[in-house]
């Protein structure tokens, strides 16, 4: 039995896909479906029951979990960058996971968990996914640091090598319809251009970086989901990994892609930026692959034009979900 947290969330969802597709479907999604249209991403995908996480953490808490368990894919978290409900991301995102990760190793259960590239901060100490660094980091938001909090306690009880964080960078593609303000700019990025014609882009306040030339590490979900699964199919391999393409990219090649998707000329304004995001803003990120690499990794992974031009034909011109597709 494999469960999913998140399972209805935008990573979670498409690696019950991909499990799906590779034949397996004793999958328990635990998620909080809420009043959004997260649910339409179950749509169309195998598993045999849906907990909500309040009940599954219950379970596991009172050590009632009434089915055998082979491994836990932790994708449940408050995945918002603008929350500043402290204490909430503490429960949700930091207590959650330890309990999760306590049961686990107490019941030969494999876990593999989603940490964050906002882990990171600002980027002056590197994006090198080595446990050596962890200490050095100083996330810009209550998010990263609510990650990073679980990334440091695994380390310093000595479990990093017996379980699987990953550190994803920006992911974008389908089934995150759902989230709001906190889409893809791919997504943001195609209603603007159906709706006006062109696209706004946030101002740089650095010289060193002109407008639109802040550069991300944008990884399609499809490569994000293979890369979670290498592990879950190498169950010897453990550790913390970044998530990413290790190919930094400008907003500006984004949203040009988005253009030429759509067949469309490209028309880009540059707006000023929210005061409050301006001191927690990210100019650059850059996944180092390497330790990825090493375990033994060796798919190609898409860059920006590939996948979004994957997901725009795909996925939301015909208004698609993953579950609900064929290919």
């Amino acid at each position: 039995m494999i469960v999913v947290t998140g399972g209805a969330g935008f990573i979670g969802s498409a690696i019950v896909w991909k499990l799906n597709r590779m034949g397996m479907d004793k999958i328990i999604i635990v998620d909080e479906l809420g009043n959004d249209d997260k649910w339409k991403n179950l749509n169309g995908l195998k598993y045999l029951d849906f907990l909500h996480k309040d009940d599954f953490i219950a379970m596991v808490l009172n050590r009632s979990v009434p089915f055998k368990v082979s491994t836990i894919i932790h994708m449940g978290a408050c995945s918002s960058t603008t929350e500043k409900d402290a204490d909430f991301l503490m429960d949700n995102n930091v207590h959650y996971s330890q309990e999760l990760a306590k049961y686990s190793l107490a019941n030969g259960i494999r876990f593999i968990y989603a940490s964050s590239a906002a882990t990171y901060g600002n980027g002056s100490n590197g994006y090198e996914d080595d446990n050596s660094f962890l200490n050095s980091l100083h996330p810009l938001n209550m998010y990263g640091y609510s990650k990073h909090l679980f990334d440091t306690w695994i380390n310093r009880n000595g479990l990093i090598d017996k379980v699987v964080g990953l550190k994803f960078f920006n992911v974008y593609g389908p089934n995150e319809y759902h989230k709001g303000d906190m889409r893809s700019v791919v997504h943001k990025a195609f209603e603007q251009v159906r709706e006006t014609g062109k696209v706004k882009l946030f101002k740089s306040y650095k010289p060193e970086f002109n407008d639109g030339e802040q550069k991300r590490d944008f990884v399609y979900v499809k490569d994000a989901v293979d890369m979670t699964l290498h592990f879950f199919e190498h169950q010897n391999i453990n550790g913390i990994f970044n998530v990413g393409t290790g190919r930094a990219q400008s907003w500006l090649e984004l949203v040009t892609s988005v253009f030429n998707a759509l067949d469309k000329p490209v028309n880009i304004e540059f707006i000023d930026m929210p005061e409050e995001i301006k001191n927690k803003y990210q100019y650059f990120t850059q996944a180092d692959t390497t330790k990825m690499k090493l375990t033994g990794y060796d798919k190609k992974i898409m860059n920006v034009q590939e996948g979004v031009k994957d997901y725009i034909k795909n996925y939301l011109l015909k208004n698609q979900y993953l579950g609900l597709t064929t290919e």
